[in-house]
């Protein structure tokens, strides 16, 4: 499964240890993106905030493999932007891409926290649409990157959480998620102050 191809000022015969170095790093984390390896590579904080939307990710689709496979989903994608991004793989253009999904990642964030913390202020289609548009910029930014099977796993990630009766079950004052979309909420605090969103 080949995900980034080589540079193409490389001809046929030019060996490239580090673009080698990168397909196989992607290969074996594609493999081995389980919650052993997530934790590795992703701080405490969004683990726990990766582990509160399993909860309430299950307790919303009733289906245990339909979670683990979303958030497994979600954890890929993460850890493949990650690995570009630290390689230096974007050009100028997907830079500023990434700055984009950074401003529009910390925007949507807040307004998460925002709605949970002034009662009667959620709306549903305003947090759908915030998700969508980061959406839209995960794909712009991977496009020349990742295979068609990776965009697939971006739209099953964000399907789910932008999805507006999701949304609408997580928000629920007197919902059983409601002590998940807490912790969500403080972890994503602890980020925000932490400047990482």
């Amino acid at each position: 499964m080949r995900e980034v191809s080589p540079r193409p000022l490389l001809g046929p015969d030019v060996f490239s240890s580090k673009s080698l170095a990168l397909q196989a790093q992607k290969k074996i984390l594609s493999k081995l993106a389980s919650k052993s390896v997530a934790n590795m590579l992703i701080d405490d904080t969004s683990s726990e905030i990766f582990d509160e939307l399993y909860k309430v990710t299950k307790e919303y689709t009733h289906n245990k493999k339909e979670a683990h496979k979303i958030m497994k989903d979600l954890i890929k994608v993460a850890i493949k932007i990650g690995i570009l991004y630290r390689n230096s793989q974007f050009n100028q253009e997907e830079v500023a891409t990434v700055e984009k999904l950074r401003k529009k990642l910390n925007q949507t964030a807040m307004t998460m926290v925002s709605f949970y913390e002034v009662d009667y202020t959620f709306d549903r289609n305003v947090l759908s649409a915030l998700l969508h548009e980061c959406q839209d910029l995960v794909h712009g930014l991977v496009q020349r990157h990742l295979t068609p099977r990776t965009h697939g796993r971006i739209n099953h990630v964000f399907n789910h959480f932008a999805d507006v009766e999701f949304l609408s079950a997580l928000y629920r004052l007197d919902g059983d998620g409601r002590p998940s979309l807490k912790r969500i909420c403080e972890g994503i605090n602890k980020l925000l102050d932490e400047k990482v969103l």
